[in-house]
């Protein structure tokens, strides 16, 4: 039972903290591994690499600072919605280790799950926060972000049982918050949207556009011949 919840932490908050920032996960869950403080599962292994530790070390590096930069962040953000869910999946599956492929692929669906829900949260958040002229707030954000992914993950590895009651309550905060957030996370996934789409803009009745047609109207028919009765 405790192998059970121990495994169900690691493998909710790996993908929790890659939603957040998925580089500090790697580097925090690789140094564990390397050092022998904890056995890393058998799909997690990699994480120990120095190669790896040394590309997720080059990236955080990167996110360290582009994430203090408003509205550079929210562009970080919305590029990062393609990686860190996917990783968050995976980062998941491996934490439960060879069990078998029907636990991998849960596993995989609610560490994405949680990916896209803690990302979502910190990418909304982040539009809200750049509405303040100061960067001060950024910079905060961006701190108290890391210092969260690096602790929830000690707690899920050392104390498992309560990572997943703060988690629950991290949930339920988010579906509270989700309303207030959704103006922020629109934003983002419009963003995603016209990188695919384009964006159309369309002329409503009445409105600044189609006022605009109606006074250019008169200046566009002047000099033309009239129509004939």
């Amino acid at each position: 039972m405790d192998d059970l919840v121990q495994t169900l932490a690691l493998s909710l908050g790996a993908g929790w903290a890659s939603g957040i920032n998925l580089y500090a996960a790697i580097l925090v869950l690789g140094f564990l591994g390397i050092s022998g403080r904890m056995a890393l599962p058998e799909g997690m292994e990699v994480l120990a690499d120095p190669l790896v530790m040394f590309a997720a070390g080059v990236m955080y590096l990167v996110e360290f600072f582009t994430d203090k930069i408003p509205g550079v962040d929210t562009a970080w953000d919305t590029l990062h919605t393609f990686i860190r869910i996917p990783a968050g999946a995976l980062m998941a599956a491996g934490a439960v280790g060879e069990v078998g492929a029907g636990a991998e692929i849960a596993a995989a669906l609610l560490g994405g799950g949680m990916a896209a829900a803690s990302h979502a949260a910190k990418a909304g958040t982040r539009v809200l926060i750049n509405t303040s002229p100061e960067p001060f707030t950024n910079w905060t954000a961006s701190v108290v972000e890391d210092f969260g992914v690096v602790a929830g993950l000690l707690v899920a590895i050392d104390h498992p049982l309560l990572f997943l009651a703060l988690l629950a309550a991290f949930l339920l905060l988010l579906v509270w918050l989700l309303p207030k957030l959704w103006r922020g996370i629109k934003r983002v996934f419009g963003a995603i949207a016209g990188w695919f789409g384009g964006t159309r803009k369309e002329t409503t009745p009445g409105g600044p556009d189609a006022r605009a047609l109606e006074a250019k109207s008169p200046g566009e028919d002047r000099g033309r011949p009239s129509a004939p009765p």
